[in-house]
């Protein structure tokens, strides 16, 4: 993997964090902690974008669906059943 040098500026608290990180073990290095927080982000921003596409996928099934739609009382109904079913 091809490594750049960045410098960056951060507020007093995130450095406090950073190096507690590495004080307490946690981290061998800010640098760890940097590229630990980043490699988060990024699985977090997939994860995201994969929640969103599915999500959307379920709306666009459902859209397509052929069976009668509810009401917004039998919509209501039928939430109240399966959350005293729910409930025991």
């Amino acid at each position: 993997m091809a490594v750049r040098e960045l410098n960056i500026t951060l507020p007093e608290a995130m450095v406090d964090a950073i190096e507690d990180r590495v004080e307490a073990g946690r981290y061998g290095s800010t640098d760890e902690v940097m590229l630990a927080a980043i490699d988060a982000l990024l699985r977090e921003e997939n994860e995201y974008g994969e929640r969103i596409e599915s999500i959307r996928q379920q709306i666009s099934r459902s859209i397509d669906d052929p069976s009668p739609s509810l009401s917004s009382t039998e919509m209501r109904a039928h939430v109240e059943r399966l959350f005293t079913r729910h409930r025991g």
